[in-house]
């Protein structure tokens, strides 16, 4: 297939699993124009303390208020031991945007700062740094609410810069989220099109009830301790990589490569891309009681670097895996390896 084919596939992934949300354009648009860090949708934090803010139905023209559906009791009052702040696209809360929520958490603060995120999609590269700890990012499902931005390795310089979310900061929680790099999928060995949609570098990060979506390289899970429940998990090649020590549980894990004809044997895929560099690394990836399908012929793995370290266990696997299970990448000595268990 060609390059349109493959954009029109993740169009549709993509457009399926977020049709219920009320955006402020259509996904197409979101997709296929190249938005900048200057676009409209990007706003500023709102002054003073949270307060309903009445604006005018922009169809209707009367005085209603646009935040009169807004739910009660949001934010929760803060307690000793947490923080609350609230993003709100529409304006309805201290903040329109992500970003500005977690730029007004204090510094090094020993408090868990909640950020409680209304429906919608925010188009916003966000970046939670080391400064930055024991932050929850609370969305509303991950079918409703997402942060998305369309970085590539090329854009980004480097793929490691390309995550349309940067977590940095350790005790670092998500839930009810989705994170979506929304560049077109590439062709297998296409040149800088690694498109991240979130990276985990923090130490002691959870993640319960989120999404995923990208093509290559969705879920860079780079370095420390990392959990993931119950979490949707979408991509073509490599769309699971980094070098952490992460324990997934009850996940599904979908391929969007294109479908393989019949009798054919070439490989369009890979789940994971471990990257251990030595047998005293403490590190790997294993999945548990979760499902793996989708579409394409594909590698469970590929070794990253040579120790590279993903289990299987008690999961389900559709016919898309290809028998051999494990690829090294090349010049990398074959020492990775995938055990499965079903």
């Amino acid at each position: 297939m060609g390059p349109q084919s493959n954009l029109l596939s993740l169009l549709v992934a993509l457009a399926a699993v977020f049709s219920s949300l009320y955006l402020i354009n259509p996904i197409p648009q979101y997709l296929i124009n190249a938005l900048s860090p200057s676009s409209a949708y990007l706003g500023k934090p709102l002054s003073g303390n949270f307060q309903r803010h009445h604006k005018k139905h922009p169809d209707s023209g009367n005085t209603d208020s646009i935040c009169d559906d807004f739910p009660p009791g949001i934010p929760p009052p803060d307690t000793s031991n947490t923080s609350y702040l609230c993003v709100d696209r529409k304006g309805c809360c201290n903040f329109t945007t992500v970003q500005a929520a977690v730029n007004a958490v204090p510094d090094f603060s020993v408090k868990r700062t909640i950020i409680w995120i209304n429906s919608g999609m925010y188009y916003e590269k966000v970046m939670v740094p080391k400064t930055k700890p024991n932050i929850t990012f609370q969305g509303q499902g991950y079918t409703s609410t997402a942060i998305a931005w369309n970085d590539t390795a090329l854009s980004a310089n480097g793929t490691f810069y390309s995550g349309s979310v940067q977590v940095f900061a350790s005790n670092f929680i998500a839930k009810n989220i989705s994170f979506m790099n929304l560049a077109p999928m590439p062709s297998p060995g296409a040149v800088g099109a690694q498109a991240v949609a979130i990276r985990v570098s923090g130490d002691q990060s959870e993640f319960k009830g989120c999404g995923f979506f990208g093509a290559q390289d969705t879920l860079h899970d780079d370095k420390g301790r990392h959990y993931f429940k119950d979490c949707y998990i979408q991509g073509s090649i490599d769309f699971i990589f980094g070098n952490a020590r992460s324990l997934y549980v009850n996940c599904e894990i979908v391929s969007i490569a294109n479908p393989v004809p019949v009798g054919q044997r070439s490989i369009n895929g890979a789940v994971t891309a471990h990257g251990r560099v030595s047998g005293d690394e403490n590190t790997g990836f294993a999945f548990v009681n979760s499902t793996v399908g989708g579409n394409g012929r594909i590698w469970l793995g590929r070794a990253w670097r040579p120790y590279s370290r993903v289990v299987f266990a008690f999961t389900s696997m559709s016919d898309i895996i290809a028998p051999e299970g494990l690829s090294s990448m090349e010049n990398i000595t074959a020492q990775g390896q995938v055990l499965t268990q079903t």
